[in-house]
């Protein structure tokens, strides 16, 4: 009876003081990598905007691979993925559901060449180092599609991200695709080398996009809409030219790089308006929505035996929480 009549005590001082709802609430796990679209949330992070919207997260900065792996493990509420991993995940390991484009790749993916190719044609013959299965394997296809080539032409050495660029300067491999910052480090550190095709070349085949655990969308809806709400007052913030040297300071120091190495990296990623988000929520086909550039990225998948059959496209996303928030701006 006293430990039932303490409890009820304590809830009740607890409502008289306004502490329930943080007794009920816990952080929202969130994964976040070094990817140049995903860096901003650091922005919102120092300028304490969750808490100014009334939600509780806990931001997680991790490896790209390692947060997949964690989420699909159940450490994480949600994840920032592309939209091809995301069919990945939720096929072989655990279902997810995209709320918030990011950003789309905009030459930040990049196929580099060693020194003396100048082409991707060049590249005939070749072995190019890539992490296979993932995104840049896919850019190496489109980039030998839009030269007339098939995979055929050239041999892939399964190279993991990170890696590429000592691989390339090794001169084991002639090629390598990756993503920044390895994609800048590899032509910082390989003399002559140069690059053939980037993700500018097909804008919108890499869509970078938060995704979340269902059963914490379908529990804590109204925090994952104020955490939409918080990204675009950032991306509002971050493209204020006022405010570009300040976001460029935080950005750069969560990757431990200066302001100015940094700088090239926006350009290579085009972090999305919200009125951008909500064109490229549109259904259909092609690069330009998120719905056709997935289906590109799931015919990839089956035809690679990443998984077998081609996923339901539309379970991985729901752009209701953008719509809202975007309702709800231009209410105010």
């Amino acid at each position: 009876m006293k430990t039932v009549t303490k409890t009820r005590c304590f809830l009740v001082l607890a409502t008289l003081f306004g502490l329930g709802s943080t007794l009920q609430a816990e952080p929202l796990k969130i994964a976040y990598s070094d990817w140049p679209g995903w860096v901003p949330w650091e922005i919102a992070i120092k300028k304490g905007w969750f808490k100014e919207a009334g939600v509780e997260v806990e931001f997680q900065w991790m490896d790209y691979v390692e947060s997949m792996d964690t989420y699909a493990a159940g450490g994480l509420d949600g994840v920032h993925m592309t939209n091809g991993d995301a069919l990945v995940i939720g096929v072989t390991g655990k279902p997810s559901i995209g709320i918030l484009i990011n950003d789309y790749s905009n030459g930040n993916d990049m196929f580099i060449a060693a020194p003396g190719i100048e082409s991707v044609k060049d590249m005939k013959g070749k072995k190019v180092g890539v992490e296979v299965g993932f995104v840049s394997h896919l850019l190496v296809l489109k980039a030998l599609e839009s030269s007339g080539m098939t995979e055929d032409d050239i041999e892939l050495v399964n190279t993991p991200n990170g890696e590429t660029p000592q691989v390339l300067k090794s001169g084991a491999v002639q090629g390598v695709a990756c993503w920044q910052p390895s994609s800048g480090q590899t032509l910082k550190i390989v003399d002559g080398s140069k690059t053939i095709y980037t993700s500018a070349d097909a804008a919108g085949l890499i869509y970078d996009i938060l995704f979340v655990d269902p059963e914490s969308l379908e529990k804590r809806r109204d925090d994952w809409k104020k955490v939409v709400k918080v990204w675009y007052k950032m991306v509002e913030y971050l493209k204020d030219e006022d405010n570009l040297d300040e976001c460029l300071e935080i950005m750069a120091a969560r990757v431990n790089l200066t302001p100015a190495e940094y700088e090239p990296f926006l350009e290579g990623t085009y972090i999305l308006k919200l009125d951008e988000a909500l064109e490229r929520w549109e259904k259909g086909e092609g690069l330009g929505s998120v719905y056709g550039s997935s289906v590109i990225s799931d015919e990839f998948n089956v035809k690679y035996e990443v998984y077998e059959k081609p996923a339901d496209i539309d379970k991985y996303f729901d752009p209701s929480l953008t719509e809202e928030v975007a309702a709800e701006l231009k209410g105010e």
